[in-house]
């Protein structure tokens, strides 16, 4: 096992055979102080995180309103097609927005116990723990996020048909069941009124 001065004389001789001038070694010291200094300030500054909420809410958003106007326009075209209602304008109304169900997991735990404290006293305890957590991973920034398992759109709550024919019962009659039928909704929610 060699000595720790012969260590220590192989580094002075290696260090020997590169001379560096006073300035030189300053200036070595200085850049190690300041790499130390930023690898420390590093540590305080947290990297810029997108606000997940906003933008994901603005894509559902955005998602839902393509959706609602891709409904509309092929319900416009049912309601165009059928005979005497002429062209159709159509709205479409939803309840709250989409509801994101997020990976869950849950732990219980069932105690039982029971005391005896002489031949006719029995005291029983009974307890039923459960923690629910969500499941979590982390995202390309290095936050953790909850695991989304499906999104759950919004109901419709109903709909408006403005066209030239609804003053026709029977008309009108075939629009309503055209609009119960293609949005899976009860009569009393779809208005059928005439245009100018």
């Amino acid at each position: 096992m060699p000595s720790k001065s012969t260590d220590e004389n192989k580094l002075t001789e290696f260090i020997k055979k590169f001379p560096l001038t006073k300035n030189q070694q300053n200036i070595i010291f200085m850049l190690g102080v300041t790499g130390i200094a930023l690898i420390f300030i590093s540590g305080f500054i947290a990297p810029k995180k997108e606000k997940d909420m906003p933008c994901s809410s603005s894509k559902i958003e955005t998602s839902m309103s393509a959706k609602k106007k891709s409904l509309e326009e092929s319900l416009e075209n049912i309601v165009s097609g059928i005979n005497g209602a002429g062209k159709a304008k159509v709205l479409i109304t939803f309840e709250g927005t989409c509801e994101t169900i997020y990976a869950t997991e849950e732990k219980k735990n069932n105690e039982a116990s029971e005391d005896k404290s002489g031949e006719d006293i029995t005291r029983k305890k009974e307890s039923n723990d459960s923690e629910k957590k969500f499941i979590t991973v982390k995202g390309s920034d290095g936050g953790e996020k909850a695991l989304a398992v499906t999104e759950l759109e919004p109901k419709i709550k109903g709909a408006v048909v403005i066209c030239p024919g609804a003053d026709d019962p029977i008309v009108k009659n075939r629009i309503t069941e055209a609009v119960t039928t293609a949005l899976n909704i009860n009569s009393n929610r779809v208005c059928i009124t005439k245009s100018n």
